[in-house]
């Protein structure tokens, strides 16, 4: 009976996996089958969903394993392109934005707003409208609309960016972990939470300046499009305005509350939908598959958009990060493809490993000489992120990217007082040199072992400078007085000389064709997506579980994810200052 009732369960789990691999199969080659919408349709954009740069194409990735339903959220490239394409097919009558409440970034919002913009040039209707919670990355985006609505019972959260940063020192010394730092940036923020217990005054001080360059942006936009005067705005944010939503309408800031009916009987008058009439709403995901015929971009020759999200990390990597293996190869194979004539370097991370950013910015050196590199800077590109765009023949940004950090660091942990006084664990070493052991995580570094290594990460920096130097065609000393470990934002980073100009992902695509000498191209998207198998079977092993993880947590899932980061870590450190949320 025993073996009865494993063998059963053993082929109930591969029938299981087989009738699930062929749903997922399925719902792959339904997701590329090509769609017809009716006419007067109304495109539905989500906001406050995380929107990575670059839509997921794997059916566990939009799996919510609480509720086991299905969500699809397509990437910033996916949005870009659906608002182009939405401008010019007859059948698309206008755009509702519902907001929700997860960030995705203010560059990845400004991005966003400004195409939306760009697509309110075509006379075709934007309405906005927050069921429950209309937060401020949501509002900015929702600006580019005509009008913002929300209801009655909602709140509009209106108050100013803040940052917070996390310290450990204290937790680390009770449980007797003692952290050593080697680094170089008097800037360099990244080490502080396991130094201290509240910021340094220059930590403070870059902080206050790109938060305060970023809300600048935003105040000035917000100005602009609903002409409501910048101090006004100020104003407002100061006194927590956003919780009466009579007082944010008579000042201009939104359009009123109104109930759901109430707003598709308004989306019906500027459709010209018969009043009563079903509303044809078209998800994002949905009107990806829709193909219209004068939007079609024709020839041979190609420019190749490289994906680079998330931490820098040695090896392959996989999806969720920048493996410096993996994406040296990809620039090589983009450099001997001949009818790829140009690139263009997406570049979203805060940085990582110091050895792989220099693996990838190699690269990049190498195949800007044979055809030109425009990288284009989404949300962070800081430190090693800065470090692998620097030989880019032309940076972009937005105003709100948050750049620079060249610096670097190196963290070791010592745990000989948790290991010994807590747990009553010892340990002995036989060496066969004199630092065989270093580092040690059971014993401090020596006055000699700190100095070898404040050595390793003072030409680490230097290197760091010079790639800089060389690609910005700026002197190293320049480099280093704005270098430290100091973080700008992208409206910063012009006048400095890190960043070329304002712009997005279809600017960067248009420059580097100019670049390129092209008129007629078409793009492909790099690196090219696993398979759906090998995607499933990586999901089954964690992906799934980190969602779980994260459902589970909620907001405090960022703090396990983060020490697990910092575990994984190895080597020099060429990262972002701290986990920087602002919000």
């Amino acid at each position: 009976m025993v073996l009865a009732v494993i063998a059963g369960i053993i082929i109930t789990s591969i029938l299981f996996f087989v009738v699930m691999l062929s749903v997922f199969s399925g719902m792959a080659a339904a997701g590329k089958k090509s769609v017809v919408i009716p006419e007067k349709s109304v495109l539905v954009i989500k906001t406050g969903a995380m929107i990575p740069d670059r839509s997921q194409s794997n059916p566990l990735a939009m799996l919510d394993p609480v509720t086991m339903s299905f969500t699809q959220t397509p990437g910033l490239n996916e949005l870009l392109s659906n608002l182009k394409k939405a401008a010019e097919d007859e059948k698309v009558s206008g755009i509702l934005i519902e907001n929700g409440t997860m960030p995705s970034g203010w560059a990845t919002a400004d991005e966003l707003r400004s195409a939306l913009l760009e697509f309110k040039k075509s006379g075709k209707f934007i309405y906005s409208y927050s069921d429950y919670l209309l937060m401020q990355e949501s509002y900015f985006i929702s600006t580019a609309a005509d009008a913002i609505w929300i209801n009655p019972t909602s709140m509009f959260d209106f108050k100013g960016l803040a940052a917070e940063v996390t310290f450990y020192k204290d937790a680390l010394e009770k449980l007797g972990v003692d952290v050593q730092v080697i680094r170089h940036g008097k800037f360099k923020g990244a080490v502080e939470p396991y130094m201290l217990d509240r910021l340094s005054d220059e930590n403070r001080l870059q902080i206050s300046g790109y938060m305060g360059s970023i809300w600048e942006h935003v105040v000035k936009s917000v100005s602009e499009t609903r002409g409501v005067p910048a101090e006004k705005i100020m104003s407002l944010a100061d006194s927590l305005a956003g919780y009466d939503a009579a007082l944010m309408t008579a000042a201009g800031l939104i359009d009123g509350t109104i109930y759901r009916d109430q707003l598709e009987d308004s989306i019906r008058t500027a459709a010209g939908i018969d009043s009563g009439k079903k509303i044809n709403y078209v998800s994002m995901s949905k009107y990806s598959n829709v193909t219209v015929k004068h939007s079609t971009v024709t020839g041979k020759d190609k420019i190749a958009v490289l994906f680079a999200e998330g931490s820098i990390v040695m090896g392959e990597g996989d999806d969720t990060n920048i493996g410096g293996n993996r994406y040296a190869e990809e620039l090589r194979k983009l450099r001997l493809d001949s009818t790829v004539k140009a690139i263009v370097f997406r570049v979203n991370s805060r940085g990582g490993n110091a050895i792989a950013s220099d693996q990838i910015w190699r690269e990049v050196e190498l195949t800007d000489k044979v055809k030109p590199v425009v990288v284009s800077m989404g949300n962070y590109a800081a430190s090693g992120g800065y470090y692998i765009a620097a030989a880019g023949r032309k940076i972009i940004a937005s105003p709100v990217t948050i750049t620079g950090s060249i610096g670097v660091f190196g963290l070791i942990p010592n745990a000989q007082t948790l290991l010994d006084k807590k747990l009553g664990i010892s340990s002995d070493v036989v060496r066969t040199n004199a630092h065989s052991d270093s580092p040690s995580l059971t014993r401090p570094l020596s006055a000699f072992e700190k100095d070898a290594l404040q050595d390793n990460v003072e030409r680490t920096y230097n290197t760091f400078t010079g790639v800089v130097a060389a690609g910005r065609e700026m002197s190293q000393p320049a480099v280093d007085s704005i270098g430290q470990g100091h973080v700008w934002s992208g409206a910063d980073a012009i006048p400095i000389g890190l960043v070329d100009s304002f712009g997005g992902l279809r600017d960067a695509i248009s420059e580097a064709a100019t670049l390129a000498g092209l008129e007629e191209y078409r793009t492909i998207e790099k690196p090219e997506s696993a398979d759906l198998y090998t995607k499933l079977l990586k999901e089954l092993a964690g992906g799934i579980r980190a969602k779980a993880i994260r459902q589970e947590l909620g907001e405090v899932s960022r703090y396990y994810f983060d020490l697990k980061d910092i575990i994984s870590s190895g080597g020099i450190q060429a990262a972002m200052p701290y986990y920087l949320e602002i919000r």
